[in-house]
């Protein structure tokens, strides 16, 4: 079963990882995490041609729906190692892979934040500032570590668990996106919600 301090260490330090499903699945998630933490900032750039920024929108779409997918295979494998919940058991709100997600992205905000605090060319108060919200995004780590550590433990023994319920992008998938497909059809009038 996964352990949190391997997986902040493999967030943190990259590397090779283990041969299994599991740990390719992380893999996969942290990888379309940083290409799409990158090309968000690309996206919000000013004095790129709008082209730019389109094909940067259409690249942060796809490593969306990649991010959600390795989402759905850690939960999936790690279902399968799990045995079957006991009468009781309870139902954990969140799953462990959108847990092991989300500490991918605080991985990032940790390296993104703890370069603002070793820049020299802003002042001191920006430097402090930044060192307050390492701090805090490391507690928040540490607390989610622990959380999904816990989790994982209930879940071993049957006391807890946690349902995939699947992440219908609808906005990606041509058939759901009244935009897209109002396009297709060959309507020019944008089509409501109602």
């Amino acid at each position: 079963m996964i352990k949190s301090a391997e997986l902040l260490a493999f967030h943190d330090n990259g590397g090779p990882v283990p041969l299994s499903p599991i740990w390719e699945a992380i893999a996969a998630n942290h990888r379309h995490n940083g290409l799409l933490w990158d090309q968000e900032d690309l996206a919000r750039r000013k004095l790129a041609p709008d082209s730019e920024i389109a094909g940067n929108k259409r690249a942060i779409d796809l490593h969306n729906q990649q991010r959600n997918d390795a989402i759905e295979r850690i939960d999936e494998e790690l279902l399968k190692a799990l045995p079957a919940p006991a009468a009781g058991a309870r139902l954990n709100s969140e799953t462990a892979g959108a847990m092991i997600d989300r500490l991918s992205i605080l991985s990032l905000k940790i390296r993104s934040m703890r370069l603002q605090t070793q820049r020299t060319d802003v002042d001191k108060e920006h430097v402090e500032a930044c060192r307050q919200k390492l701090s805090r995004l490391e507690e928040q780590r540490k607390d989610l570590a622990a959380c999904l550590d816990r989790l994982l433990e209930e879940a071993s023994r049957g006391e807890s668990y946690f349902k995939v319920y699947r992440q219908f992008k609808m906005y990606n998938d041509p058939n759901l996106n009244p935009a897209v497909y109002g396009e297709m059809s060959g309507s020019t009038k944008r089509p409501t919600r109602s």
